[in-house]
């Protein structure tokens, strides 16, 4: 349980200094969409990641009253080599092609396309500036609207 247990963690020792911060003090906690959706044989990840969004909305509850926001972004199919690894291993032991099994999970997101980290980090900057203040409490999704696991 290492997902769950890393965010409570940085939780606990953020939450003192958040306290004594007046600059409009946030917590953003990273799932993923499997918080959302669930995953189909990844019951264990899914489980993990739906508790960090039952801890963001916790902690927002408990944090609200000091003036701390708390936010959890969830990040969809993320490009890069974790993703390349993912595709090629699957198509590998399904006897396709890669860009066959790249179709395939693109085709799960209503906009064909997978997300990036500058992605995730735009909505980190969004949620930690004055145009969130409003903000707290919320599992955001980051992920072109994936449909589906």
């Amino acid at each position: 349980m290492v997902n769950l247990n890393s965010q409570y963690y940085f939780a606990r020792r953020a939450v003192p200094m958040l306290k004594q911060s007046s600059a409009n003090p946030v917590l953003i906690a990273m799932g993923s969409v499997a918080g959302r959706l669930g995953y189909a044989f990844r019951s264990a990840y899914a489980s993990s990641k739906w508790a960090i969004v039952g801890l963001t909305k916790s902690l927002a509850i408990e944090l609200g009253p000091q003036g701390i926001r708390v936010n959890a972004i969830l990040p969809g199919v993320v490009e890069g080599e974790r993703m390349h690894s993912v595709i090629a291993s699957r198509a590998a032991a399904l006897g396709i092609s890669e860009d066959a099994m790249r179709e395939q999970y693109l085709s799960k997101i209503s906009l064909r396309r997978m997300v990036n980290a500058d992605d995730v980090a735009a909505m980190a900057l969004f949620l930690c500036s004055p145009a969130a203040r409003n903000l707290s409490g919320q599992a955001i999704s980051v992920d072109g609207n994936l449909e589906y696991l």
